[in-house]
Parts: C-alpha cells; sequence; structure tokens
C-alpha cells in the first residue's frame, strides 16, 4: 500500500475565461453604508480571554476521587468555602451510566469460588 498521498496535477490546466455579467437589480440597489451611530466594529484585542480557573476564583482546590459503583476515577473542582463541587469530570450522567453498565457487567460474570487451598 502506498504511503504517497499528494496530489499532482495531471496535463496543463485549461485557460478559463471570466464572464462579468451586469445585473439591472444589482445596479439599482440601495446603498449599503451605515451612519458611524449604526456600525459593527472589532473588539478589543489587546486585554485577551483567559481560560483558568485559578485567575477568576482563588478558592478552588483540585481533587481526584474514586467513584466505586462507576469503577472509575473523578477529577473535582470543589469551592473551598462551600465545598461544592464547582465542575467535574466525568459528569453525573456519565458517571450513571458507567454504574450501570458496570452493574451489568458483575451480574453477568459468573460468581469465582472461593479458594480451598488447605495446603498451607
Amino acid at each position: 500500500m502506498s504511503t504517497d498521498f499528494s496530489i499532482r496535477p495531471v496535463g496543463i490546466p485549461a485557460p478559463v475565461q471570466i464572464i462579468t455579467t451586469s445585473n439591472a437589480a444589482a445596479n439599482e440597489a440601495v446603498q449599503t453604508d451605515l451612519p458611524v451611530s449604526q456600525t459593527v466594529a472589532a473588539s478589543d484585542t489587546s486585554a485577551a480571554a483567559r481560560n483558568d480557573l485559578q485567575s477568576t476564583n482563588d478558592s478552588v482546590s483540585r481533587q481526584v476521587v474514586f467513584n466505586q459503583p462507576a469503577a472509575s476515577f473523578v477529577f473535582q473542582i470543589v469551592n473551598e468555602r462551600t465545598d461544592a463541587v464547582v465542575d467535574q469530570f466525568p459528569d453525573e450522567a456519565m458517571l450513571r451510566r458507567r454504574a450501570y453498565f458496570h452493574a451489568l457487567d458483575m451480574k453477568s460474570e459468573p460468581p469465582r469460588p472461593l479458594s480451598t487451598d488447605r495446603s498451607a
């Protein structure tokens, strides 16, 4: 199998004649210049947007917990003053789905026999 995926032109490109048409409706259209009070300007780009949580709220902590029913780790951002979870990954709906499927997996597995090794 070839790993060369580049596209190469075949032959000489044919010249294309550009035809301009005059449209009467376009020629008689209303002027589109707006007064200064109605124009839109670009926003100030000097103040860059920040995406880090520490700059907006210094009273948060990050923690990792293990969710037993879902059998997965949960990454949380917690408000230190109220101990409320600000954000977490995976979210609650995903944890419920994982817990449901984990329970189904555990239910479908045959029970393991206890070890009866008495030689020790």
